[in-house]
């Protein structure tokens, strides 16, 4: 037997395995003393999290025994608030003072934690109304009260006595509802009470503040009132709850603490499990990988725990394993995952079966597993999920998640790094799972969605991914648009948007994001269509327009995606508008130019040339503008009752708004009557949507700018809405360049049409090809030479050498510029963007100086973006950056300017120092500290001065600076640093006052320095590092070996393992101990290594590494286990990722008791015929005299189940149903091959071995028989006969109305006396070959069993197709059985359209009195 311990995973544990307890400090709690000096006083306090009202605070006890040291609270509070570098300060509410002792602290008070010294104050009375979260990561267990307390159910909340309702937008129209357990069954019925009680539809609720509350559990964990509303948006009010709410305060705010040495007790709950493991006998079944498992729990999870031993190879053909392992309390297994490392010669296992024994209550798991988890074998997964059956809990179905990844359409957007992706939802994650198998030949390519398959134990609803890549490769950067997952179980779809950079070099420099699902993008994958609205919403526009009819989540995603690429348009293209600017509108429809005539009329066929085609900007507010005709200086464009004309100048009617599009077209409308626009007819005349088809109208246009390229302009050539042509210090040009100073280019025109463009930052350097090179090292020479042609279709130019014709400035997907022979497509696209105008030609001017300064300046105006539009901009490089003029750069101080001052001691040196800053919000780096002359600095005692540039670091707490070791003299005494800023003038001092030698001190040539604060300085900790390498033969090296540590307060940067206790490092079976300095990292994390071996001869093999922070007895190990470099798909890695062996994490248990198990056993018997398996998901209905049992998820076909001549058993818990009368079997068409051959169905009870015999002996398949995807069997009782099975015909009539018709897929259910049919799809109808069409009758027919009298019908549609709304006339069923035949009216005449009537897709309709005859129907409806 073999204990085991847990090994930390990639992302926090939410439960733990460990061998011995120790304090929640991870280290042996001293003796306790016997004498009691001073009584313990406990101190209950409230933390909130700095300016974000949103966090709903954490109580915590602190006492002597709980918290030893300030620093002791202070990692506590950075696991439980979440923020960058931990909790590294603790304010007063408002900020005003900082707390430094615990003694400080005073009991029953609010602080404020935060990561650096400034604070933003929170109202702590909004963060505690707060609800807490029903989305989380984690299952709702939370902290169990300490005593008991009446709940509404198990794992529920307890609710509010009473709620007080507003209406929407009228705050004194108020109700106080009582939530009783009668109107708080659903979300749906309590929806429906609440219609009652307003008297008014409600459809949606909000909080108080704006908030959407989706479901029954938010409702309950709301403060105590709710908005109610109709179909229509959140309006704001005075919705003053104080008023009206009883003294409630929510749970656990004022119950009784109990003391620590109880809950510790409690906490320490353990079991311990004998895991029986069997490997196939199938040739190459064994593996050489670590083995780890994962239980899963209904309250936690437990910590990867690897299983290994020292009595010989594990895993091997054919043979049984057997472990012991300790976890805590996880509450009743649910699921388990197993997986390997992929690591050593032969990594691949085929697992046969796994046992688990729970050692202290004698439960045990049998899990068949059959499967390879191996890169070459199946579907190439690794590890893999399995449900475990628990007493009366349902089986979790295995699904296989389509998980859609759309990498953005910037230029080198894409990655070849490693993409790793963890899904996490109600019911636990997947664990880190690696998206390499695509459907795609190569993935994550600029513009390019992947598809991926991910298979888990089901999760639930889902409500987070954790995405990232580790940053391997050439151009590891990654711009990640949006992953879509979809979930085949439940037919929903979970949007997950991002849009930002996962790049160590963009952005905020992260390269893994947590991405939330909001509300409004999760919706069913077969329900919705995406319809858009041309020329609509646009920026603030959107709010300007009724959006209440427009519910849809998929249409309010894809809005959410539209309007931001609007958004981004408009920053890109606004430079246009700016006063002055004379411009010129292209329709694409007509090919012409939008003409203004002396007699005010108004048309699109104009050329180029046409004097009349001009316009002139001569007002300008954001996006409302006033067109002025160059030619007549009285006459503008207007629309005029939605007619386009020209009129007098400054008229109301001339004002006109300019709507950006995404293909950087605009619309024109009016800002007088919004919804009314310029539109011309495909023959250039002037036209409004309703005079002809929209096919033949067109109201966009492409803007051009006259005068772009003269001479002297400098110009801005973007490749993207945020990326720009840019000359690289090596001379090479990029595309990816940010639209700043940088990508500046200064224009030469040399003839018409011909011109140079010269770097503005780097002079004397120009654009140019030669020698099939595109690069900016020109020397105004004619390969600098370009003839600009102009892209009517979007504005854009291409740059065609004259030297060589046909070849044009292009880029690649990475972005860099490389000739290029034109194709048409944006690969030679540019779009300029003026920053300055130049002249008409080298004599003379075209305006006056004065003129050119005030365009100059409303140039600088217009390219200047709101705070609050730069702050949400997720682009890290857009023209949301102030844009200054080129010749006054060098005056105007930016934000994120430093002069770092560099003292040298009684040495110097001549190798490369580089510089490293950290703050609070991120880290920039390297900055190479150089100048021309390298020879003259860091001289011995001279002060260097540089410039650097330093963004989005927020409050700087330390740097780290060293050098690269080479030159003829590398060693360096370094005695300080200062640092100022230079718009603030504000001073940071690095007291240093250290040798960064290899041969002085210890060896290390890069140090880390904290900002001296009180004019003290805190020197750096010394962590000890121990390294292991490993007993195998040749597991010595002579390679150079680096390092670098991870805590919770950033990282030490990669550092070279130097300087030794050992004579010789790394040899065979040695540890080598080396010290790294750095600023106190928090708690440990991971480590990175690297071993970079020239041949296999000097590859290490690591056995672990140990780290022990000075002071301290604690030691944090991380195993490695495996050679560096190791080969994983093909490609040779020189690093690896080293986690936490063991990780505890002290949780409150959930007292759960456990469910019964399944009552009922049934077998599904599939055919022997050809193809008679599923892929699908198949449900089962049981009907009982007294309930149904409702829809019972048997599992899917994609998981070895309901193969061809096989039986499956499952247990099932049928308790409270009453008497057995029939089933409802069928499935849900999905997967490859979804029709299934269903031979019979066996139920059989368990304890009085009642067996019912049903023979099925038919195809469940859209395309057998009537194309019913369900079929009902009776059951025949004791004493009762079974009941027929009926043919109902259905007769549907759609309206005569126009657009009545209907291209969704319809769905009905039949309700009886003796049950309902359940929902079913009106798939085929017999005497029409396209269904339901305005004016026409549809007749389908389904089998049931017998319903009794029907009473109603629920008919519904999914919403799919163009034409999704549906008007319905009526509907007839007939029937006939032995004894009887019933034909009944439904009666309808409403539509079912989320745009129509009161927007429901579903409606119950009652059956009439007295039945009519089809006639009379038919007579009724027309």
């Amino acid at each position: 037997m073999v204990q085991v311990s847990a090994k930390m995973s990639d992302t926090p544990s939410t439960g733990f395995s460990i061998i011995h307890p120790t304090s929640s400090e991870g280290q042996v709690p001293p003796p306790r003393h016997l004498s009691l000096t001073h009584p313990v006083v406990a101190k209950r306090i409230s933390f909130y999290k700095s300016g974000d009202p949103q966090f709903g605070g954490v109580r915590v006890v602190v006492n002597p025994r709980s918290f030893k040291s300030f620093d002791a609270l202070l990692d506590n509070l950075s696991r439980k608030v979440p923020l960058p570098f931990g909790v590294r300060n603790i304010s007063t509410p408002r900020g005003r003072h900082s707390i430094t002792r615990l003694e400080e602290l005073e009991d029953g008070e609010s602080y404020l934690c935060s990561h650096g010294r400034k604070v933003q104050p929170v109202d702590l009375d909004k963060a505690r109304r707060r609800p807490r979260p029903w989305l989380s990561s984690r299952a709702i267990s939370a902290h169990s009260p300490p005593h008991p307390v009446a709940v509404a159910a198990p794992g529920m909340p307890r609710p509010p006595r009473s709620l007080v309702v507003f209406r929407n937008g009228d705050p004194k129209t108020r109700r106080a509802v009582l939530l009783s357990r009668r109107v708080t069954q659903s979300f749906e019925a309590f929806l429906q009470h609440l219609t009652e009680v307003m008297q008014r539809p409600v459809v949606k609720l909000y909080a108080t503040d704006g908030r959407r509350v989706p479901s029954l559990q938010a409702v309950i964990l709301s403060s105590g009132a709710v908005v109610a509303a109709g179909r229509e948006p959140f309006k704001p009010g005075n919705y003053d709850i104080q008023k009206y709410l009883l003294p409630a305060r929510l749970p656990g705010i004022s119950q009784r603490v109990y003391p620590k040495g109880n809950a510790k007790s409690e906490s320490r709950k353990s079991s311990n499990w004998k895991v029986f493991i069997i490997t196939s006998d199938l040739p190459d079944a064994g593996t050489s990988s670590q083995i780890y498992i994962i239980l899963y729990g209904q309250h936690r999870s437990s910590a990867p725990i690897y299983l290994y031993g020292t009595d010989g190879a594990r895993f091997q053909v054919g043979h049984e394993d057997i472990f012991t392992i300790t976890v805590g309390d996880i509450g009743a297994l649910f699921k388990i995952r197993i997986g390997h490392t992929n690591s050593g010669s032969s990594p691949s296992w085929h697992c046969k079966e796994i046992q688990l024994h729970n050692m202290n209550s004698g439960k045990q798991f049998y899990v068949p597993v059959q499967r390879w988890l191996a890169r070459d074998q199946e579907d190439g997964e690794i590890c893999r999920e399995f449900p475990l059956l628990s007493k009366g809990q349902p089986v979790l179905p295995v699904t296989i998640y389509e998980v859609n990844v759309a990498t953005g359409e910037l230029w080198n957007a894409g990655t070849v790094a490693n993409v790793y992706i963890s899904i996490h939802g109600e019911k636990g994650d997947t664990g880190s799972r690696q998206l390499f198998r695509s459907k795609s030949s190569f993935n994550f390519l600029r513009g390019q969605t992947d598809t991926f398959f991910l298979e888990a134990v089901h999760l639930g609803d889902l409500c987070k991914i954790v995405i990232g890549h580790d940053g391997l490769g050439p151009g590891n950067g990654w711009f990640l648009d949006d992953v879509v997952i979809k979930d085949p179980t439940t037919n929903y779809e979970y949007a997950f948007f991002c849009h930002r950079w996962l790049d160590q070099g963009e952005d905020d420099c992260k390269i893994v994001r947590e991405l939330y699902a909001r509300d409004n993008s999760i919706f069913s994958a077969s329900r919705y269509h995406v319809y858009t609205f041309p020329g609509k919403l646009f920026y603030d526009d959107w709010r300007k327009h009724d959006t209440s009819e427009i519910n849809c989540p998929l249409f309010i995603f894809s809005g959410q995606k539209l309007e931001l690429k609007r958004k981004e348009t408009w920053t890109a293209e606004s430079w246009k508008f700016t006063k002055g600017n004379t411009l010129q509108f292209y329709n694409k429809l007509t090919g012409g130019f939008v003409r203004l005539h002396p007699d005010g009329t108004v048309d699109a066929i104009g050329e180029k040339t046409d004097k009349y085609g001009v316009f002139d900007v001569i007002f300008n507010k954001r996006n409302i503008c006033i067109f002025q005709s160059h030619e007549m200086r009285h006459l503008s464009l207007a629309l005029d009752n939605g007619i386009v004309t020209g009129m007098v100048s400054g008229e109301a009617t001339t004002e006109l708004r300019v709507l950006y599009q995404p293909n950087r077209c605009a619309l024109l409308e009016s800002a007088l009557v919004p919804g009314h626009t310029v539109v011309f007819d495909r023959h250039g005349k002037i036209a409004d949507a309703s005079s002809a088809g929209y096919a033949n109208l067109s109201k966009e246009f492409v803007i051009f700018v006259k005068g772009v390229f003269l001479n002297s302009a400098v110009v801005l050539l973007a490749t993207s809405l945020c990326q720009a042509l840019c000359l690289q210090p090596d001379g090479s040009c990029t595309g990816v360049g940010s639209q700043s100073e940088k990508s500046y280019w200064k224009v030469h025109k040399i003839s018409s049409g011909i011109c140079m463009f010269e770097s503005v930052k780097n002079a004397q350097m120009y654009l140019r090809i030669k020698d099939g090179r595109c690069d900016g090292t020109g020397t105004g020479d004619v390969d600098c030479h370009f003839k600009i042609k102009k892209n009517l279709k979007n504005a854009s130019i291409s740059l065609e050498s004259t030297k060589s014709p046909g070849l044009f400035v292009g880029l690649q997907s990475d972005g860099q510029a490389k000739p290029m022979i034109y194709t048409k497509d944006e690969n030679v696209c540019f779009y300029p963007q003026v920053i300055q105008f130049g002249r008409e030609n080298p004599m003379g001017m075209s305006a006056t100086p004065s003129q050119e300064e005030e365009k100059i300046h409303e140039s600088k105006k217009q390219k200047k973006i709101p705070p609050e539009s730069e702050a949400r901009s997720p682009l890290p490089s857009s023209t949301a950056k102030e844009i200054r003029h080129f010749q006054s750069s060098e005056t105007l101080l930016s934000e994120d300017e430093w002069k770092v001052l560099v003292l040298t001691g009684n040495t110097g040196t001549q190798a490369n120092v580089t510089l490293w800053v950290y703050g609070d919000k991120g880290v920039t780096g390297p900055i190479s500290l150089r100048k021309d002359s390298s020879e003259q600095l860091f001289l011995p005692g001279h002060e260097d001065e540089f410039q650097v540039e330093i963004r989005n670091t927020g409050n700087i707490y330390k740097i780290r600076i060293g050098h690269d070791g080479t030159s003829e003299q590398p060693e360096w005494n370094l005695q300080r640093v200062t640092m100022q800023h230079m718009k603030s003038k504000k001073i940071l001092d690095f007291a240093a006052n250290v040798w960064l030698s290899r041969i002085q001190a210890d060896g290390d040539v890069v140090c880390e320095l904290p900002v001296v604060k009180g004019g003290q300085a805190i020197f750096p900790l010394r962590y000890q590092v121990d390294v292991y390498t490993g007993q195998l033969k040749h597991a010595e090296t002579e390679s150079e070996v680096f390092l670098c540590l991870f805590g919770e307060r950033g990282d030490s940067g990669l550092r070279q393992l130097y300087k030794s206790n050992m004579q010789v490092k790394f040899q065979r079976g040695q540890i080598d101990k080396f010290q790294v300095a750095a600023v106190s990292l928090g708690k440990l994390q991971k480590v990175l290594l690297r071993c970079e071996a020239s041949d296999k001869s000097q590859y290490w093999y690591c056995e672990q590494v140990i780290v022990r922070e000075p002071g301290t007895t604690s030691e944090s190990i991380f195993t490695c286990q495996r050679w560096l470099p190791f080969m994983s798909q093909g490609i040779i890695h020189s690093e690896i990722e080293l986690y936490l062996q063991e990780m505890q994490i002290n949780h409150q248990p959930k007292i759960q008791e456990e469910a019964n198990d399944g009552d009922w056993k049934v077998t599904i018997v599939t055919g022997d015929l050809e193809n008679a398996g599923t892929t699908a998901t198949v449900f089962l209905y049981v009907y009982g005299e007294t309930k149904c049992s409702g829809p019972i998820i048997l599992g899917s076909g994609k998981h070895q189940l309901f193969n061809p001549n096989t039986a499956d058993i499952f247990k099932i818990n049928l308790k409270d149903i009453g008497e057995i009368y029939k089933i409802r079997i069928g499935h849900d068409n999905t997967g490859k091959n979804p029709r299934w051959y269903l031979e019979e169905v066996r139920l059989e009870n368990i304890a009085t071995y009642e067996l019912f015999c049903l023979p099925v002996d038919s195809w469940i398949a859209e395309n057998e028989n009537d194309g019913d995807l369900w079929k009902e069997i009776p059951i025949m009782g004791p004493k009762k006969a079974p009941l027929p099975v009926v043919l109902y015909e259905i007769r549907i009539y759609t309206g005569t109305m126009t657009g009545a018709e209907t291209e969704s897929n319809v769905f009905i259910n039949l309700i009886g006396t003796r049950g309902d049919s359940g929902k079913r799809r009106l798939h085929q109808s017999k005497n029409n070959e396209i269904k339901f069409q305005r004016g026409q009758v549809d007749i389908f027919s389904i089998k049931a069993v017998s319903l009794g009298k029907l009473k109603k019908v629920l008919i519904s549609h999914d919403g799919t197709g163009p034409g999704n709304g549906w008007f319905l006339g009526s509907i007839v069923v007939k029937s006939e059985d032995e004894d009887s035949s019933e034909e009944v009216l439904f009666l309808c005449n409403r539509w079912l359209d989320e745009y129509q009537d009161d927007g429901k897709t579903q409606r119950e309709l009652l059956a009439e009195s007295s039945p009519s005859a089809v006639g009379e129907t038919g007579s009724t409806i027309s």
